[in-house]
């Protein structure tokens, strides 16, 4: 069986609960809700929850690192014999380049200025691994990047990104289950 690995990337703590940077775990918590999945478990520099998906078993990581070093959460990667970063790894993260509710799938690639991909990359010496961005609006002109995704969502923002996880758990499915190509042509909005 195939070990299936779905990374959202967020900060820990309430403070950034329903912050646009944590779209990442909202993602995650809603896959573990929506397949059953049992409680998320400390687990070196991450939280972790794991079941099956059809014939795949999948991992659903929350990393506790704080976003700028989201791939230290990801070293115990590179000592699972049968992991390959470019089919089995998928990183869900928020974006400020895209509208709010706008998605992007991507089979590899940079960073984007992504602080969180930049980590990411970084410790697994690879840009080859599949992320799903979220949009969750552009930065204001004049505000600072770090203030505006470390912010809460309008209501009505939240409300949309919200109506997407359903639509999410289906795309990461088909990810589990398809060819890269296959769920880019299907779920890129």
């Amino acid at each position: 069986m195939c070990v299936k690995i779905v990374v959202g990337l967020g900060n820990p703590g309430p403070k950034y609960d329903a912050t646009r940077h944590n779209v990442g775990w909202w993602v995650v918590d809603r896959l573990a809700y929506d397949w059953g999945f049992g409680s998320f478990e400390k687990e070196n520099r991450a939280l972790v929850t794991e079941g099956d998906v059809g014939d795949s078993h999948v991992q659903l990581v929350k990393p506790t690192t704080y976003m700028n070093r989201s791939g230290l959460s990801l070293l115990r990667l590179s000592e699972m014999e049968s992991f390959r970063i470019r089919e089995d790894l998928l990183v869900v993260v928020d974006d400020a380049a895209l509208e709010v509710g706008r998605v992007r799938f991507r089979p590899e690639g940079g960073s984007g200025g992504h602080k969180g991909l930049k980590s990411v990359s970084g410790v697994l010496q690879s840009d080859a691994y599949a992320r799903l961005r979220i949009g969750v609006g552009l930065k204001p002109e004049g505000q600072d990047l770090a203030d505006w995704v470390l912010s809460r969502m309008p209501q009505e923002d939240e409300d949309i990104v919200v109506n997407l996880l359903p639509v999410m758990t289906g795309a990461i499915e088909a990810w589990i289950e398809e060819e890269n190509e296959a769920v880019m042509n299907h779920f890129n909005q």
